[in-house]
C-alpha cells in the first residue's frame, strides 16, 4: 500500500517560542485511510495538519506528503459576501480552471455534501452544518488526494454533528481519501476513524486502532 503522509523525526518550532509545538513526531499514514489525532488543546495537534497542508514548514526532520491536500477548518472559512456555487468553486478560479469545467465539478461536489438546491444561497441563510459543508465541499473540489480536517464539527449542535459524521464517512468511502482529522473527543474519533494517534507536550505517545479502543486508556496515556 502506498504511504502518501509520511513524518520522521519531525520538530517544529515557531518564532519566538520556548518549546518545540511539535516534537520529535514520526508517523506513517497510509492512503486511503482515515486517521485521527486527539490530545489536550495546544499539544501541537493542528500544526501537525498544518505542516501536511503545506501552511507552515518544519524546522527539523523529514515530512513527505502529497502535493493535493485540502483543509476543512473549524470556522469553515465560507466567504459570506460569496454564494455556496461560488465559495466552491473559488480555488479553480484561483487555478485558471475553465468555468465548464469548474461549474461541473461544483454540481458534483456540492450533491455529494448534501447541498443540493443549495447552491445559489448565501452562508447566512444557511445552516451552521451547511456551512460547514461548503468547506468540505470547497477542500473536496480541487480534487485534493487528502482531506484535513481542523476540529470541524465541534461548534454544532448534536443533532446536526451526528448527520456530519455520516455525511463524511459516505464520502470517504465513496472517494478513498485520506483523512487525518484532529479531535477533542475520544468518542468521535473511535466512531470515524481506523486509528487514533494520541498527542502530549507536541509528542505522538500512542497509537491505537479504533476498533478496539479502550475510552479509559486513552485518556490515561493523554494525562501523562
Amino acid at each position: 500500500m502506498e504511504t502518501p503522509i509520511v513524518f520522521t523525526k519531525v520538530c517544529k518550532k515557531y518564532d519566538k517560542a520556548v518549546a518545540y509545538a511539535v516534537d520529535d513526531f514520526s508517523l506513517t499514514i497510509n492512503k486511503g485511510e482515515f486517521f485521527c489525532l486527539v490530545g489536550p488543546s495546544g499539544c501541537g495537534k493542528s500544526t501537525v495538519l498544518k505542516m501536511i497542508a503545506g501552511l507552515t514548514a518544519p524546522t527539523s526532520g523529514q515530512l513527505v506528503k502529497p502535493a493535493r491536500v485540502g483543509m476543512v477548518f473549524q470556522s469553515g472559512a465560507v466567504l459570506p459576501w460569496l454564494t455556496v456555487e461560488e465559495n466552491v468553486i473559488l480555488p479553480l478560479k484561483i487555478s485558471g480552471l475553465s468555468t465548464e469545467k469548474a461549474m461541473k465539478l461544483s454540481v458534483e461536489y456540492t450533491n455529494m455534501v448534501g447541498l443540493t438546491g443549495f447552491r445559489h444561497q448565501y452562508p447566512r441563510e444557511l445552516s451552521g452544518g451547511q456551512r460547514q459543508r461548503i468547506g468540505i465541499a470547497r477542500a473536496l473540489v480541487v480534487e485534493t488526494e487528502v482531506l484535513l480536517l481542523d476540529e470541524p464539527f465541534s461548534a454544532l449542535d448534536t443533532l446536526t454533528t451526528q448527520e456530519m459524521h455520516r455525511d463524511l464517512l459516505q464520502i470517504w468511502r465513496a472517494t478513498g481519501k485520506t483523512i487525518v482529522m484532529v479531535s477533542h473527543l475520544l468518542e468521535e474519533a473511535i466512531m470515524l476513524a481506523g486509528r487514533i494517534g494520541i498527542m502530549g507536550n507536541g509528542r505522538l505517545k500512542s497509537i491505537v486502532p479504533a476498533a478496539n479502543a479502550d475510552v479509559g486508556k486513552i485518556r490515561r496515556i493523554m494525562v501523562e
